[in-house]
């Protein structure tokens, strides 16, 4: 199992914009090389349309975690303005307050592992009662575990949504009952304030523009790749795939993309797939994973033909874990972009933002750090994978 990064992120900055509340410099324990955490924000447009104003610039380099939120797509959402309504409750007493965390899949992936983690100390140093069930990458077992949530009492609901389309039951039972519900990490469909109190998470498009320009710069502008996307019907997968493509199509006009496949964010399918790529395009020169979970499968099939990862194939991938943030310091991997899993401060910050009358705006994005050959080393030395 991976280690697990401290349970806090101390909040540097809470600044209440004009657009709605920005959130900024958070950072772990760890402090970056600077000893300053960074407040400057990047601008998002909706959780269904990220980053397409957004330029790659605004990802962050290695060094302590950073949070920032967006500029508001929406007015402020508070517990009077909530659709249908929700019980006023007393956040003075969060001994008294149930939260029900819905955790979409197995804790055996160290970006859950960390995420949960995040969620159960955050809960457990802020005095609330935490009920959870994880989902096990089944969407049906997810609408019956905040189901069974609701039942047992939950007050307010935490959900990393196993796909953007599949929760519809569940979150219109939380709306019947009057339990407010705050999405992380992947959004769901329907309208802020209304169906869910807010996202937070990552720019998913612009993560795959990083990742598109990392390959791009180490094919030399010229070279053909195939993609290992992650699981359909998630807003995840769409914004990793369209940004990348998108970059290319814009940039790398002679990289080509020859083979484009979901491996759904599994090591074991990754190198399946990977496998099948190798086999109907002998000379592939790169491999974009949508996933560390998918790089670590191409890697492995990689070597299986008999070629060097990092030489023979270029690689690039998202989401920050251990080995292949490690892979980028041994040169297996071209870089690694971040997806930050630590939700635990802000999704406890927005729950009570959301009663005492701040409000919570949509979205609130995550600054991503950037792994290179340049800083890989350093952040993990520092710390600053999971």
């Amino acid at each position: 199992m991976y280690p697990l990064r401290s349970r806090r992120i101390k909040a540097a900055t809470v600044v209440a914009a004009a657009a709605g509340l920005l959130i900024a410099g958070c950072s772990s324990s760890k402090t970056n090389t600077s000893g300053q955490a960074s407040t400057t924000p990047t601008t998002s447009p909706s959780s269904t349309d990220q980053g397409t104003s957004t330029s790659p610039s605004a990802v962050s380099s290695a060094g302590a975690q950073q949070t920032v939120a967006a500029s508001a797509t929406s007015a402020a959402c508070t517990s009077d303005t909530y659709a249908g309504g929700v019980p006023k409750l007393d956040i003075s007493n969060p001994g008294a307050i149930t939260v029900g965390f819905s955790q979409s899949e197995s804790t055996s992936n160290p970006f859950r592992a960390t995420e949960t983690k995040s969620i159960t100390d955050e809960a457990k140093a802020e005095g609330f009662k935490l009920i959870q069930r994880n989902a096990n990458a089944n969407v049906q077992q997810q609408n019956t575990d905040i189901e069974a949530m609701i039942a047992q009492g939950a007050q307010f609901l935490i959900v990393a949504p196993e796909n953007s389309d599949g929760l519809a039951p569940a979150l219109a039972q939380a709306k019947a009952k009057h339990i407010p519900v705050l999405t992380i990490d992947r959004t769901v469909n329907g309208a802020a304030c209304q169906d869910f109190i807010a996202f937070i998470g990552s720019n998913f498009l612009q993560q795959a523009q990083i990742a598109a320009d990392d390959l791009g710069a180490a094919l030399n502008g010229t070279g053909s790749v195939a993609i290992l996307e992650g699981t359909s019907g998630n807003n995840v997968a769409t914004d990793r795939t369209n940004g990348f493509k998108q970059e290319l199509q814009a940039k790398y006009p002679n990289i080509k993309i020859v083979a484009d496949q979901t491996a759904n964010f599994d090591e074991a399918t990754g190198q399946k797939v990977t496998e099948q790529f190798l086999q109907s395009n002998p000379d592939l020169t790169g491999i974009y994973a949508e996933n560390d979970g998918m790089a670590l499968g191409a890697i492995q099939a990689i070597k299986a033909a008999g070629k060097t990862p990092g030489k023979d194939i270029k690689i690039v991938s998202i989401d920050g874990i251990q080995q292949i943030v490690q892979g980028v310091v041994d040169g297996t991997v071209v870089a690694d972009v971040e997806t930050n899993p630590r939700f635990g401060p802000l999704a406890f910050e927005s729950l009570k933002n959301f009663y005492n009358g701040t409000g919570v705006t949509t979205p609130v994005i995550i600054k991503d750090h950037h792994f290179t050959k340049d800083n890989a080393a350093a952040a993990m030395k520092n710390g600053d994978v999971y």
